[in-house]
């Protein structure tokens, strides 16, 4: 296929994924309460770069739902809006950017339905601003660390928060 991009040496057009899986001592059907009925309250507390989050559409999260977010990553402001494109109770809850090209999807697999819950989360960046083509690789590897950071944190937050309320 012509690619304009490759040929002029621009840096790929392809998206950019950043996936990471982790097992979560949390039972799936909880889990997804957690991070999609609890996504306006705990998202920030899993991604701490969230500055300010609101939803905009009222009544609780389902699809269609949209929101805004304002972050600071790596020194770098931004502000997009979000809706809800995919919600599938315990299963999974995909957010597609509406002002900015993204996507990222929060998989959840009962491994033992009533304790443990494979979580697999990814993010896609759609498209590269032309500008950040030169930087790309670096681009690439922050999105693959914010995937596994991100596991990282929602495991670490839902069983800290099991352990307080067996204890």
């Amino acid at each position: 296929m012509f690619n304009l991009g490759s040929m002029l040496n621009l840096g790929s057009t392809d998206p950019v994924v950043g996936r990471a899986h982790i097992i979560v001592e949390y039972p799936a059907i909880a889990l997804f309460q957690y991070v999609a009925d609890g996504l306006f309250e705990n998202y920030p507390l899993w991604s701490p770069e969230v500055k300010e989050l609101e939803k905009i559409t009222p009544g609780p999260v389902q699809l269609g739902t949209e929101g805004r977010q304002v972050r600071v990553d790596q020194g770098r402001r931004s502000e997009s809006r979000f809706k809800v494109s995919t919600y599938e109770p315990g299963t999974r809850l995909t957010l597609l950017g509406i002002s900015d090209p993204f996507r990222c999807t929060y998989e959840l697999q009962a491994i033992h339905p009533e304790r443990s819950t494979k979580l697999t989360f990814s993010f896609e960046l759609l498209e590269i601003l032309p500008i950040m083509r030169p930087v790309e690789g670096l681009v690439r590897a922050a999105i693959r660390d914010g995937a596994e950071r991100t596991v990282r944190n929602i495991k670490r937050l839902t069983e800290t928060e099991k352990s307080k309320h067996t204890s």
